[in-house]
């Protein structure tokens, strides 16, 4: 799957634009591949039953997943150039294998500040069932492009 790279400068980006919204499928083997790759092995990761003993209805995301989720929606809007210079979340409910994300944003604020450009933009992380995780984050930009 080849997708096309976009690059925003923070000259170019207004309050209230849109972050590009982007999906994704979270099949049982990526649960249990992100666990996995991030060295995650508590149970609720990779075992349905525990997970079901928990309470939960399948096994469910870590917590670095689903914060990548987050930067791949803001780093796929901004572009590769992009710093995230900080990140907030909230876990407000599972994302379970066979679910399908959806992050959409929007720009909150652009500024400078000790001369960095910076744009804050507010990300939402949902599935069929409702928003899942609300997040803000602080991106640096180049401020225009440098020929």
């Amino acid at each position: 799957m080849s997708r096309e790279i976009t690059f925003k400068y923070w000259n170019e980006i207004s309050e209230g634009d849109a972050v590009t919204t982007i999906t994704m499928d979270v099949p049982f083997e990526r649960v249990i591949l992100d666990a996995a790759a991030t060295q995650d092995y508590f149970p609720g990761h990779h075992n349905p039953a525990y997970a079901r003993h928990q309470g939960q209805k399948e096994i469910y995301l870590n917590t670095m997943a689903i914060e990548g989720f987050i930067d791949r929606v803001a780093t796929d809007w901004a572009g590769p150039h992009t710093f995230i210079r900080k990140r907030q979340m909230q876990m407000r409910s599972s994302i379970y294998a066979g679910d399908m994300l959806q992050g959409e944003g929007k720009v909150e604020k652009c500024y400078e500040d000790d001369g960095r450009h910076l744009v804050d933009v507010t990300i939402n992380i949902s599935t069929e069932s409702g928003l899942c995780v609300p997040a803000a984050l602080t991106l640096e930009l180049p401020a225009s492009k440098t020929l």
